[in-house]
């Protein structure tokens, strides 16, 4: 009997998905890019009062509790659709997608444990004598950001076969899942029953309403919205309602329907939304840290090393760990014409947490405390280094790729599939 490939291609249907997927969160990394950018410019501007005033202008209905700063509503508004497409995604891959096999799921789901253990390890190691409740910001090093990876593979122009990039997209979905449960089990402050119970009403009607196929936003909104706002008053961060809403979402196509299910319509209207607005939106007003004063002590703070070395470091060995193990354990081997160092790149790129590190960070220290600069500069520092790093790799192993496509005909199979697919994406 063979032994089973690591990175193997999945099934045709879904690489095409994916390939939508990778294409609308490339351009989404761009534009968080930017975003972050210009925050740092204003930030570190003579305007930069003004940047900090904006962020700071209150919003929102204060009877219902929600007159909340704009960075507020962007941390737990804006990022809940994030939250709402991660959720379908999950949902998708494991009920419906290649990773509803067992051993097709083993490997990045293993990887991602890795790659958040490890980095969690080194960031405890480097904090575990410092003062202040440092200890706190364990996770910040844990997460992935997957439109900021893919924006820097976008910007390398890589020919990597597509296994790989579908593996990191699988990768960053395991990841949310388990950023989702974290910042549900180790960042709630105080809770609130009787909100959270109320909660459930909404959430199970707007459930019932996904389960028979409904569409109309002016009913699934209002629910939507009252879930969030409940969630939010209950003390658990309200990104969790989109989750839980998003796995109401019924991810089978209806029986004799030519129409796509319900989640792949939700994703169709909200993945441009979260990508193109939310994330960046968020980012904007997240990453904009004053360099100046104080800029040296902070990069001598534990908290900054912890985050950076954990993103760096942590991932990398993390993730190439738990491949290795994996292969290790079920006598599988790379598929044909795979290197090791294609691991090593991806998980490198794998460092680049930004999003959701920052989100944690916030829920960690708070914002506008003296943690919030080292916070910052640390997720900055260990995303530029670790997509330095992947970089370099990839760009290497982007040469070798392009050599070899470059010298194989692209011939077309009978079904329709080109070779290439097979071999590299």
């Amino acid at each position: 009997m063979a032994a089973p490939r690591l990175f193997g291609h999945g099934s045709w249907a879904e690489a095409r998905r994916i390939g939508d997927i990778l294409s609308r969160e490339t351009v989404g990394g761009v534009l968080l890019m930017c975003a972050a950018l210009t925050a740092l410019i204003w930030a570190n501007s003579r305007w930069s009062a003004a940047y900090h005033h904006l962020g700071d202008i209150r919003v929102g209905p204060a009877a219902l509790h929600l007159d909340l700063t704009l960075s507020t509503w962007a941390a737990d508004g804006l990022l809940a659709i994030f939250f709402f497409v991660a959720g379908l995604e999950v949902k998708r891959e494991f009920l419906a997608g290649d990773l509803r096999d067992p051993r097709r799921a083993a490997l990045p789901v293993a990887a991602a444990i890795g790659g958040m253990i490890v980095p969690a390890l080194c960031y405890v190691a480097i904090n575990l004598h410092a003062p202040d409740g440092a200890l706190r910001g364990w996770a910040i090093p844990t997460a992935t950001d997957i439109a900021f990876a893919l924006a820097v593979l976008g910007l390398i122009s890589t020919h990597l076969p597509t296994a790989l990039r579908t593996f990191l997209l699988a990768l960053a979905v395991v990841d949310d899942l388990l950023a989702i449960i974290i910042i549900a089990v180790f960042y709630t402050a105080a809770l609130h029953p009787v909100p959270l119970l109320v909660a459930l009403l909404p959430l199970a009607a707007f459930g019932l309403l996904a389960q028979r196929q409904v569409r109309s936003w002016w009913l699934l909104l209002p629910l939507a919205f009252t879930t969030w706002t409940l969630v939010h008053a209950s003390g658990i961060h309200a990104t969790v309602a989109a989750v839980l809403l998003a796995f109401t979402v019924p991810v089978a196509r209806p029986e004799n329907s030519t129409e796509p299910c319900l989640a792949e319509h939700f994703e169709h209207r909200w993945r441009p939304v979260s990508a193109g607005f939310a994330v960046p939106v968020f980012a904007f007003f997240a990453a904009g840290v004053t360099l100046t004063g104080g800029f040296g002590a902070s990069l001598r703070e534990t908290i900054t090393i912890g985050i950076a070395v954990g993103l760096v470091a942590g991932k990398t060995v993390g993730i190439t760990g738990a491949t290795w193990l994996v292969q290790r354990f079920t006598g599988a081997r790379l598929a044909d014409g795979l290197s090791w160092w294609d691991v090593l790149g991806l998980a490198m790129l794998g460092g680049v947490g930004f999003t959701v590190s920052l989100l944690i960070g916030e829920l960690a220290f708070g914002v506008g405390t003296a943690r919030e600069r080292d916070v910052k500069l640390g997720v900055l520092i260990g995303s530029l280094v670790a997509a330095g790093l992947a970089t370099i790799v990839l760009r290497l192993r982007n040469r070798h790729y392009r050599q070899l496509c470059a010298e194989e005909e692209l011939d077309t199979d009978a079904d329709g599939v080109p070779d290439v697919y097979q071999r590299h994406g």
